[in-house]
């Protein structure tokens, strides 16, 4: 049911979430009458193939000239022909790509792969992947007080690689997420650091956006798609990761008593095998979302075509007080690349969310994404559905490694 929806004649308006993004404390119940735990601080249109004929020149549309940034966005039909038989949990915004290389106000190949927050006064700001034509990457904050238009993007990279003081930034910084930690009075961003012994965790805490405390590696490479959770479980910081290794490239946890020392790893949700969507590589989308009812998690999963790789996303929900505890996972996909800006760029069919944000309602969910690792998108939904869908169609996960 939508936000503020009016049902036999009474306005029904959800209790408020606490996003892992937000400032402000907030908390979504689908069963009000148990106890809550304690509190810490229309679809896209259809793809018609064109009608041939014996004029040559009839045989074919033509194609669009404009890119992502190029003046009005216009893009090719999409080409997916079964949405419409399944339930849409996101809809793309229509004014994606929300950001394209051609806002940038210097030089650069791409703009992707974004952390999002709200800062103190309702402002989003998106600190985003950008890619320059060497292909290393930094991070550039982007603000908006609709989180949808409007951008005030930084002249310069909010926050650059440091190989001299840090070697593991050498070949860049990506993919970043963003936590607000209450206990700290600051923001945690969690990115993957580049160099010669492949991609790793980093951790940077800062207040503003403007000046950083770098931890430095936290995760050794192989691994990345990294976020802390808002608050410590039990005594323990925590961490969801993606590390590879001789047993694959699954989903796990981490603890720590001072964000700099981890250790207790435990994996928490497999990749599966096979001629699943998500068979043999996932890792974490965006930080995961608090609710009563437990950790609301959106991974990406990778399946390997002949047509190359097709990233899409799929949800799981973890136990709030033992989140390496995971309680249902959705057997299919939820979101995946069909609108020519995540079909086509430099990483074709890729929907890749790094952060989101709630709105003032408590219910709707903000998810911004990177499209073909070129531009930024955004697509809405519904917390309460996220949870209806996984409690209609989702089933218990069963480890089978560890």
């Amino acid at each position: 049911m939508d936000a503020g929806a009016e049902v036999n004649g009474m306005t029904a308006k959800p209790a408020p979430l606490r996003g892992a993004t937000g400032t402000q404390p907030a908390h979504h119940d689908l069963n009000p009458t148990r106890e809550r735990p304690p509190a810490h601080g229309a679809g896209p249109k259809l793809y018609t193939p064109p009608s041939y004929t014996t004029d040559p020149a009839d045989a074919l549309p033509e194609p669009p000239v404009t890119a992502p940034g190029d003046g009005p966005r216009e893009y090719a039909p999409t080409m997916s022909s079964t949405q419409n038989q399944h339930e849409t949990l996101f809809h793309r915004h229509p004014k994606n790509p929300i950001l394209s290389p051609m806002d940038w106000p210097y030089p650069v190949n791409t703009v992707f792969n974004g952390g999002a927050t709200l800062l103190q006064d309702g402002t989003t700001l998106l600190l985003c992947r950008v890619e320059d034509r060497r292909g290393h990457s930094h991070l550039t904050a982007a603000r908006s007080k609709s989180g949808i238009d409007g951008w005030e993007i930084d002249p310069a990279p909010t926050l650059a690689p440091d190989p001299e003081h840090y070697p593991e930034e050498l070949w860049g910084i990506e993919d970043p997420r963003i936590t607000y930690i209450p206990e700290l009075k600051k923001y945690a961003v969690v990115y993957t650091a580049y160099s010669s012994g492949g991609p790793g965790v980093s951790l940077a805490l800062t207040e503003d956006f403007r000046n950083f405390e770098r931890f430095g590696s936290i995760m050794s490479p192989e691994d990345k798609d990294a976020a802390l959770l808002p608050h410590r479980i039990g005594e323990y910081w925590a961490l969801l990761h993606r590390p590879v290794g001789s047993i694959g490239a699954h989903i796990w946890l981490s603890y720590s008593p001072d964000l700099r020392h981890w250790g207790s790893h435990r994996l928490v949700l497999e990749a599966r095998r096979g001629a699943w969507w998500d068979a043999n590589k996932i890792g974490l989308s965006p930080p995961p979302i608090e609710t009563p009812d437990g950790w609301l998690v959106l991974y990406h999963g990778v399946r390997h075509t002949a047509g190359g790789a097709l990233y899409r996303l799929g949800l799981a929900l973890f136990d709030l007080h033992t989140p390496e505890h995971c309680l249902r996972r959705g057997e299919s996909w939820i979101f995946g690349p069909e609108e020519p800006y995540e079909r086509f760029g430099d990483v074709e069919n890729v929907v890749f969310p790094c952060g989101y944000t709630i709105r003032p309602d408590g219910d709707t969910i903000y998810l911004y994404y990177g499209g073909a690792d070129t531009c930024m998108a955004l697509a809405t939904g519904s917390v309460t559905q996220l949870l209806d869908w996984l409690a209609r169609y989702g089933k218990p996960d069963v480890k089978t490694m560890i």
